[in-house]
């Protein structure tokens, strides 16, 4: 009789959050889990009831009250507030169990709330095309100190100027993208960060559920190489890439075809295509007689994936390579020559701190890349190393540039870093508490601490060798994250700069500077 207490009482429940008429309007948003929880205990519900029809009394024989906990029962042997709450509630007026009636009502409220979802579904399947709109905003500011005078000439050859402070709209984007009936898919994706000079980023279309193939994907894309020039900076620790994923993928984005697929199990992922060497995302097009190309590919896994913590733990690790071959005339117009340049992980406007320039006779460079990232609950570190070799003819000896950088970060509140097990990149953080302060209707406030992590990051880059006297950089930063909810947070980072062998500019080799930047972002 307690477990009929009981379902009474859940019924009860229901009925108070779920009044007698329909439950379920059309436009009643459930999660799939919350509707199967709903489901098993209707099911258990109705089971209960069939047990008790069995055992129910005879016509014309008043049903029995039910048996009530001993913690209900008054000391007098009457019946206390609670007791006669249940038992009325338990009833009709004419004294028959009000629990087929609920479960009834909210059966046919389930029956029609099923209905309608499948007719949406119908609906939206019927469609040629889907759309979605996204976007995301990303404001910095960045202060440079402690710059000796090197600096000022690698900020600006021809008129020394030490870097100036800034701020500025790192990212402005918004984009598009959607299915076209029947399995062809489309993105296309803007940055407005330079209201003078906007530049497009993502833009394709594609086929998925392809034998094969699985997903094929035609436009400008990334080309795979590495895993932090993959991941999307809506979820990376740092503002800006490591030095060597700058360098040796400028700009990440060219115009190709990209094949991607992931194995049944996730375990293993890879990206392979052909791509046009020359970044046309501000004029849209490639004009030439030749077309310098590349090929790309990556393979990445996590061999260790911990299912029952859903991936609180695991090892990731992939290898990827890019076979190129550049135009060796430094003089010609289009940018399909081997040239390595990246800023110092902080932004310095168009200029570059390090640089090889335009590579003369280079007709070919091979670059390749390992990756490996471990977490473990809160901690996770993460490291890449890339080399490029050079080949130049007859202009002179093969080259070889490297760089390599480590890092690690820890979340002081508890979360972790998932993974992208299908793409091999991170995912979103999900804060176990948002942000928040408000005013409570007590008239006092209420808030929550949102996400914190702390991290450290050393990298290098080597752009020097033979007569090439790109320099030799090495960054030493520490950062630190606030994450208000899943889709915003703050971010800052302090960077200690040093770079030395570079080719002579106005008689420096080297320089020194300490940078500082933070970041307000926010993505939807």
């Amino acid at each position: 009789m307690r477990t009929f207490i009981k379902l009474a009482g859940f019924l009860l429940l229901l009925g108070t959050i779920f009044p007698s008429q329909h439950v379920f309007a059309e436009d009643t948003k459930l999660s799939s889990e919350q509707l199967e929880r709903l489901l098993e205990r209707l099911e258990t519900a109705e089971k209960r009831i069939q047990e008790l029809e069995q055992t129910k009394p005879k016509a014309n024989t008043p049903p029995p009250a039910p048996a009530l906990p001993p913690h209900l029962k008054k000391v007098g042997g009457g019946l206390d507030d609670s007791e006669e709450l249940l038992i009325n509630n338990f009833r009709d007026d004419a004294g028959d169990p009000l629990l087929e009636s609920r479960l009834s009502s909210l059966e046919e409220d389930w029956k029609k709330f099923s209905e309608a979802e499948k007719d949406k579904k119908a609906k939206d399947a019927a469609k040629a095309t889907t759309m979605k709109i996204f976007g995301r905003i990303q404001l910095d500011g960045w202060n440079f100190s402690g710059d000796t005078p090197g600096i000022a000439s690698f900020n600006n050859p021809a008129d020394p100027m030490d870097p100036e402070n800034r701020m500025e709209f790192r990212r402005l984007r918004i984009g598009v993208s959607g299915d076209i009936k029947d399995n062809m898919l489309y993105k296309f994706e803007y940055d407005f960060a330079d209201p003078a000079d906007p530049a497009f980023k993502d833009v394709y279309i594609g086929f998925k559920d392809l034998p094969v193939f699985q997903t094929l994907l035609i436009g400008n894309q990334k080309r795979p190489l590495g895993m932090d020039t993959l991941n999307s900076s809506r979820f990376n620790t740092f503002l800006e890439r490591p030095l060597v994923v700058e360098a040796f993928n400028e700009d990440a984005r060219r115009l190709g075809i990209c094949a991607y697929g992931v194995s049944e199990d996730k375990n293993y992922n890879w990206r392979y295509g052909v791509f046009n060497l020359e970044n046309i995302s501000n004029d849209g097009s490639y004009v030439g007689d030749a077309g310098q190309m590349s090929v790309n590919g990556r393979l990445a896994g996590t061999p260790w994936y911990d299912e029952t913590s859903d991936g609180r733990g695991y090892l990731h690790l992939g290898i990827a390579d890019m076979w190129a071959q550049p135009d060796g005339d430094p003089t010609g117009t289009n940018s399909n020559g081997a040239r390595f340049r990246t800023r110092p992980e902080a932004r310095t406007g168009n200029t570059r701190w390090l640089d090889t320039g335009s590579i003369a006779g280079a007709d070919w460079f091979n670059t390749l890349g390992f990756e490996a990232m471990l977490n473990v609950g809160s901690f996770s570190v993460v490291s890449e190393y890339q080399v490029t070799k050079v080949g130049r003819g007859a202009q002179g000896s093969d080259l070889t540039f490297d760089g390599a950088y480590v890092q690690a970060a820890y979340f002081l509140t508890g979360e972790y870093q998932p993974i992208d097990r299908e793409s091999g990149t991170i995912d979103r953080i999900k804060p176990l508490e948002n942000f928040f302060l408000v005013n409570t209707c007590d008239g006092e406030t209420g808030g929550g601490w949102g996400a914190w992590q702390v991290a450290a990051r050393y990298s290098y880059l080597n752009l020097s060798d033979a007569n090439i006297r790109g320099g030799d950089e090495r960054n030493w930063t520490l950062a630190m994250v606030w994450w208000w909810n899943s889709h915003s947070r703050m971010q800052f980072n302090y960077i200690h700069a040093e770079i030395d062998d570079r080719g002579p500019i106005n008689g420096y080799t080297g320089g020194k500077s300490d940078i500082f930047g933070v970041r307000f972002s926010t993505d939807f």
